[in-house]
């Protein structure tokens, strides 16, 4: 029978911003068992005065009070391994439940960084109030918006073979995706390259529009519930999967990461015109046309080091 975990943001739960397949796993669990992920996000330089009404979490407090060694940007819970996965495999991950934690979120623009940095060579920091309830967010200088929640970094250890790596640039793993599309109802699939997947989130993103140009959506603390099923010698994707692949309730979606946007573009446009072969019977040839009548492909994130594109295929026209 399949069983629930919890694992909170601790000191002892969590790496700050960096992936490396010799961490060893903070939690084992069954296939198809569901994990919840506390998730913290933030360093000490982007958090709120006092006074200013926003409430940092006591984790995250404990976290900094840590002084953990840190590479890249992010606070990764985990990592998790599920028993039996063995490099090769694929790793479903079923993100079943999404949950801010905080009344607040915040975005920067920091020098060298961003799609414009030449333009925005001055850091400018906005703290953005968050209602939980009503499922908004209002920036002082702008309307108010709808939260569409979702984990920007969110993947498996990486090849052994990389040592300890950034968060900050998305792979083959998975990692600092930055895809808006993986809200809760959706499925991310990633190939295994360690034995037991070793399973990291955080980065949580209350929102983000394709791009996420200036560098940071809004960054927020979320809870999220993740199933994990392995999939042995890749599944349905046999050969093995190479990179991350997702589904959600109006698309499936395959994606390109390179620190070229055009071979990033290729590389989306390649594990499309793959996808669609593997589970139709389109020719290479039929399905790359079919990718140019009917198959949407955007920007994912330009920011990264590798950037990212998505190409998104409805549900119903082929399969």
């Amino acid at each position: 029978m399949a069983e629930r975990h919890f694992v909170p943001a601790t000191p002892q739960t969590v790496r700050f911003g960096m992936f490396d397949a010799a961490f060893e796993p903070v939690l084992t669990v069954r296939s198809g068992d569901t994990v919840t992920l506390e998730c913290m996000s933030g360093g000490v330089e982007v958090m709120p005065e006092p006074g200013s009404g926003f409430d940092i979490p006591e984790a995250l407090q404990a976290i900094h009070a840590a002084r953990l060694e840190r590479i890249g940007p992010h606070i990764l819970t985990g990592p998790v391994a599920v028993e039996g996965a063995e490099p090769g495999d694929m790793l479903e991950v079923r993100i079943e439940r999404i949950e801010p934690t905080a009344n607040w979120g915040y975005c920067a623009i920091r020098p060298l960084a961003g799609t414009l940095p030449q333009d925005f060579p001055v850091r400018y920091l906005s703290h953005i109030p968050v209602d939980r309830q009503r499922g908004t967010c209002k920036p002082a200088w702008g309307p108010e918006l709808k939260l569409s929640p979702f984990f920007g970094t969110i993947g498996v250890a990486p090849p052994a073979v990389y040592g300890r790596i950034s968060s900050r640039e998305p792979r083959e793993h998975g990692g600092n995706i930055d895809n808006r599309e993986l809200v809760a109802g959706s499925t991310l699939f990633l190939p295994v390259w360690v034995a037991g997947a070793n399973f990291s989130a955080g980065d949580g993103h209350g929102l983000q529009g394709d791009g996420e140009v200036c560098v940071n959506a809004l960054e927020m603390c979320l809870t999220g519930d993740f199933t994990l099923i392995v999939h042995k010698g890749g599944g349905l994707d046999a050969p093995a999967l190479r990179w991350p692949r997702a589904e959600t309730a109006s698309h499936y979606v395959t994606m390109g990461l390179n620190a070229d946007l055009d071979l990033a573009l290729e590389q989306a446009l390649r594990e499309m015109i793959a996808f669609i072969v593997s589970r139709s019977d389109l020719t290479r040839e039929q399905a790359y046309q079919f990718c140019s009548l009917a198959v949407d492909f955007r920007i994912t994130q330009s920011v990264n080091g590798e950037k990212g594109v998505h190409g998104l295929l409805p549900r119903g026209l082929l399969f």
